[in-house]
């Protein structure tokens, strides 16, 4: 059964920085293609950032240049690592593995308030 653990969220200051780490477990890790969405309050969830499994990259444009989605995968790990933070990147940030079936976290909330 595939698992992912995200954790790392919190409240920062605007021009902060925080990284997410997702854990994943009950699959081939290094085979997946892994990404990190989030949902605002009251707007649709939308994709910040993905990796493939040969560690090619796509973000949103609302986030390039801040943000960086990095993996290990001896830990069984994908990371998003985000810089100048800013008040409209307060979200819930859900990890996910791609695919069918997609699998995605429980969420961890980032909030960018002074």
């Amino acid at each position: 059964q595939v698992q992912l653990a995200e954790s790392g969220g919190g409240l920062v200051q605007p021009g902060g920085s925080l990284r997410l780490s997702c854990l994943a477990s009950g699959t081939i890790f290094r085979l997946n293609t892994m990404g990190w969405y989030r949902q605002a309050p009251g707007k649709q969830r939308e994709l910040v950032a993905i990796i493939s499994p040969g560690s090619d990259t796509e973000y949103a444009d609302s986030v390039k240049g801040r943000f960086t989605i990095s993996r290990d995968n001896a830990k069984n790990t994908v990371y998003l690592q985000m810089n100048s933070l800013k008040p409209d990147d307060t979200a819930v940030y859900y990890c996910v593995k791609t695919g069918t079936p997609a699998y995605w976290g429980q969420g961890t909330q980032v909030t960018v308030s002074s």
